[in-house]
């Protein structure tokens, strides 16, 4: 992939502006073909790579956002009432050695898979127990273009653990991330499908997964515009910041989607932590996201 490049004096705007937006021909109604559905999911992969060639796009974080999104989806398909602040605390609160619970699991299960470059031993650590030993037989097995593999696999996938929507659809985005290039799986198909659409078969499943592949790519681009604009702000008030470790506390920011002030503490002290998270919360470079006074979650 060939990357754009961005000289300092970018503005935070110029910045948002380099990341494409989903024309509204491509959203303006429901394709009512297959190939019209196919059509307008390459348009949109097309646009979400050029957006991903932005050396200004926070890509961990964008990652993370989107896990954050899949995770919600697949714990909904489940039947399970948690969602993204439940979440966010499942993990960034919980303490070593401790296991999270089935929501969650879930959203671990994300994290781990957007946290590394795709490969076998990336997926197996990512998909529930069992599945391990299926990876490479589905990663290896399929053909077409890249919505078309994405579809195979999340067939093969449930066809024989019907239950684990999560790791079906993280094998699935990880055949479409491949297909079209990308080191790293973008969470793009739990977003998209709903649960009913999970149960398709062949041509139908594959139209569907065009479909939600035209509404996540649309709602991914709206996010990247949002965290380029936010990280180029979070960059220009970095020097504003006297602590030494400030730097490299902004970049574990621009990688994460939430983080505690003991995050930090790798860094510095608990106190010193806790000033710094408030200490950009008044810049407004940063988001304090739980609304609570202990506790407190912290993202750009």
């Amino acid at each position: 992939m060939t990357f754009a490049h961005q000289t300092p004096h970018q503005t935070q705007s110029d910045a948002a502006d380099a990341i494409p937006r989903m024309p509204s021909w491509a959203t303006a109604g429901r394709p009512t073909t297959s190939e019209d559905a196919a059509f307008l999911s390459g348009a949109a992969l097309a646009l979400l790579h050029h957006a991903l060639a932005q050396v200004a796009l926070p890509q961990a974080l964008l990652r993370a956002r989107l896990a954050l999104t899949a995770a919600e989806a697949c714990v909904a398909f489940s039947g399970r009432p948690e969602r993204v602040p439940d979440l966010r605390d499942a993990l960034a609160l919980l303490r070593p050695g401790d296991q999270p619970g089935p929501a969650g699991a879930v959203y671990r299960q994300w994290w781990t898979a957007v946290s590394r470059p795709i490969s076998v031993p990336a997926l197996k650590r990512a998909v529930s127990d069992g599945l391990e030993t299926h990876v490479p037989v589905w990663q290896a097995a399929v053909q077409g273009g890249p919505v078309q593999r994405a579809a195979a696999v999340l067939e093969a996938v449930l066809t024989d653990h019907p239950a684990d929507e999560a790791s079906a659809l993280i094998l699935a985005d990880a055949a479409l991330a491949r297909s079209v290039g990308w080191s790293h799986l973008m969470p793009l198909l739990a977003g998209g499908l709903k649960r009913r659409e999970l149960r398709l078969t062949g041509a139908d499943l594959i139209t569907a997964c065009h479909s939600a592949v035209i509404r996540s790519s649309t709602d991914a681009l709206g996010i990247a515009a949002d965290l380029t604009r936010r990280a180029a702000y979070l960059r220009t008030v970095t020097p504003k910041l006297r602590a030494k470790w400030a730097g490299a506390a902004v970049e574990m920011f621009l990688t994460q989607d939430a983080l505690a002030p003991a995050a930090l503490t790798s860094l510095t002290s608990d106190r010193a932590a806790r000033r710094l998270c408030d200490r950009l919360v008044d810049l407004g470079a940063v988001r304090e996201l739980t609304g609570r006074d202990t506790f407190r979650l912290y993202g750009v």
